[in-house]
C-alpha cells in the first residue's frame, strides 16, 4: 500500500470514529458511551481505535496537532509586505478550509453537535479550553517571529480577539439555523471583523 493510500485510509478511519463518537455522545451521553461502543459503531476493533486515539475524548480532539500546524505554518511563511491583519485572515482561512481539522468534515449540523458537546460536557469543556489555549499560544509565538514590532502580549491579544470573534459569529450562525455556506461565511466574517480592529495594534 503506497503512502497516499495508507494516509487516506487512516484519515477515513479517524473520521468514521469521530462521527460515531459524536453520534453516540449526543444520543446517550458522553459518560455512558464506551470506547467499545464507538469502535463497534465505526465497524473497527477497539485495538484499531486505540491505535488512532489514546483516550475517549481524543476521538473528538485527536487532530488538534494537525489543526495547530496549519496557522503556525502560514504565519511562519509571512509574505513580503503582507500586513499582520491579512496574515491572520489567511492563517485562519487555511485552517478552516482543511476538512481534517476536527475529523468531522464541514457539515454545519455535525459541527453544531460537536460544539454543543464541547461547550456543555465538563470533561470536554476543559479539553477544548486547553486545546484552544495551546493553539493560540503557538500562534502568538510564531507571530512575534515574523512581526518584531509586536511583543508576546500584543500578539496573544490579537489572536485571542480573532479566535473569539470567529467563535461568536459561528455560534450565532448555528443558533440561527443558517446553511453550511452561511455558516462558513459567518465564521470568516468574524475573523475579518476582529482583524480590522487589530489592524493598528498598540506598539510595545
Amino acid at each position: 500500500m503506497d503512502d497516499s493510500l495508507r494516509e487516506r485510509k487512516k484519515r477515513q478511519t479517524r473520521q468514521a470514529l469521530a462521527a460515531a463518537a459524536l453520534r453516540l455522545f449526543t444520543e446517550q451521553g458522553y459518560e455512558r458511551t464506551t470506547v467499545a461502543q464507538i469502535a463497534a459503531a465505526a465497524d473497527v476493533s477497539v485495538r484499531t481505535l486505540f491505535n488512532h486515539f489514546p483516550t475517549k475524548d481524543d476521538v473528538l480532539f485527536g487532530n488538534d496537532e494537525h489543526a495547530a500546524e496549519i496557522p503556525v505554518r502560514v504565519i511562519a511563511g509571512r509574505r513580503p509586505r503582507e500586513s499582520v491583519s491579512a496574515l491572520l485572515v489567511r492563517a485562519y482561512e487555511e485552517m478552516l478550509a482543511d476538512n481534517r481539522v476536527n475529523g468531522l468534515g464541514t457539515d454545519t449540523a455535525v459541527l453544531a453537535g460537536y460544539v454543543r458537546l464541547v461547550t456543555t460536557v465538563p470533561a470536554l469543556q476543559a479539553r477544548a479550553l486547553r486545546s484552544n489555549h495551546q493553539l493560540q499560544r503557538r500562534m502568538a509565538y510564531a507571530l512575534v517571529e515574523v512581526a518584531p514590532e509586536l511583543d508576546l502580549v500584543g500578539a496573544a491579544a490579537m489572536i485571542g480577539a480573532v479566535a473569539g470573534a470567529a467563535q461568536a459569529a459561528a455560534f450565532m450562525s448555528m443558533e440561527l439555523g443558517q446553511s453550511d455556506r452561511q455558516f462558513w461565511a459567518a465564521l470568516r466574517r468574524g475573523v475579518e471583523t476582529a482583524v480590522r480592529g487589530a489592524a493598528h495594534p498598540p506598539r510595545r
